[in-house]
Order: structure tokens, then sequence, then C-alpha cells
């Protein structure tokens, strides 16, 4: 377990939630919502928003997997820290999803917070937020 998730935990940021296998259905259902949403802000040319969606589609992907182990986050930074250690170190998430993850954030920030924002990057991020989103399906069915 990492030092970075060890933190969260000590600092409250990550806890137990009683209710969170309830509410996997409903992440999961959002990250698709959201993701369709996107995609289709997309092909309108809208980059800024399109970037900021397809980050909030990997959130709340990221969500219904600490969900499943009954836990809730209190930051997105130990959001993305919770998922390395539960499903990645575990092998169950290849650690290149947790990157696109961490790098959508960071690209969600520049472009919510200092206008700054890419095609390219927009359309990268679409094709993994497609990604992260399935392999959550699979791996929030398991618990």
């Amino acid at each position: 377990m990492s030092l970075a998730y060890q933190d969260c935990l000590r600092r409250g940021k990550v806890r137990p939630f009683s209710r969170g296998r309830s509410l996997v259905a409903k992440e999961l259902e959002s990250a698709e919502a959201d993701l369709n949403r996107a995609e289709a802000t997309l092909r309108e040319n809208d980059f800024k928003w399109a970037t900021i969606q397809l980050y909030y589609s990997m959130f709340h992907a990221a969500r219904a997997l600490i969900y499943s182990r009954n836990l809730r986050e209190q930051s997105h930074y130990c959001l993305i820290e919770a998922v390395r250690a539960l499903f990645v170190e575990s092998g169950r998430l290849p650690v290149s999803l947790i990157e696109d993850f961490r790098e959508a954030k960071i690209l969600r920030e520049d472009a919510d917070y200092y206008g700054r924002w890419t095609k390219s990057g927009c359309v990268k991020l679409a094709k993994t937020a497609r990604e992260f989103l399935n392999k959550a399906k699979e791996l929030a069915a398991g618990g």
C-alpha cells in the first residue's frame, strides 16, 4: 500500500462508506452518460467542454470502483490513489489506465481553470475514457 494512499486514509480523505455497493450502478450510469455527452461535444469541436466531461466520466467510473469496496473519497487526488492501491497494485487494473486518469485530471484542470486545451489531448482522452469505463464496469461487478 502506497504512502500516498495511507496518508489519504489517515486524513479521512478515503473512508468506509456502507452504502457504497448500492451506488455502484448509479456511478457507472453517470460515467456512461458523461462519456456519451462528451463524445457528442467532441463531434461539435468543443474541445474544452469535452475534456471536462471526459474527465468526469472517468471520475464517476473510478468512484464506482471504490464504492464497490464500500469506500468513499473526499478528494480527487485521493480517489486516484485509492484506485491505484486497490486495483492497480493488485494487478486488476493496468497501470496505464490509472496514469491516463491522472493525466485526465490535469487536462481537466488546465481546461477548466486556465483555459488551456487541445484537440489532440481531447481525442486521446476520449479513447482512454472509454477504455477506463469498460474496465471499471468489469471490475466493479466483481467488487
